[in-house]
């Protein structure tokens, strides 16, 4: 989390990063603003999915009896394990390039796989019938 406070902080917050052309990014500095936008745009999509699948979680939970686990809450908290694994992952597998530039950029393109992986498991799980 210190990253994404320190990438806004180097690039001006969300409105400042908009700017770049990530299509054609060059410098360092610009290759890891566009990894931080990818990250924003993985964890949007990541919370439409996580709506869709506590939808679903509160649909099957309607179908227990009052002494078993919901299964929004189990879900609920399947996410919240997550989110710290993740981080932690991402941290590690950024550590390939320990005290570079290259550092951040490996930390949010891991963070962008890891959670675009996670959406698709949501949703998955939001759109079974």
């Amino acid at each position: 989390m210190k990253r994404i406070v320190l990438a806004m902080a180097v690039f001006g917050g969300p409105a400042a990063a908009q700017g770049l052309d990530c299509m054609n990014a060059i410098t360092q500095v610009e290759m890891t603003g566009c990894a931080a936008l990818a990250y924003e745009a993985a964890d949007e999509d990541l919370n439409l999915a996580w709506k869709l699948a506590m939808n679903r979680a509160r649909q099957l939970d309607g179908a227990l009896s009052a002494d078993e686990v919901k299964t929004s809450t189990i879900l609920r908290d399947a996410q919240r394990a997550w989110i710290p694994f993740r981080d932690r992952a991402c941290e590690a597998e950024s550590l390939l390039a320990r005290g570079g530039t290259l550092q951040n950029q490996l930390f949010y393109e891991c963070l962008t796989r890891l959670t675009r992986t996670r959406t698709e498991e949501l949703r998955w799980f939001g759109e079974v019938n």
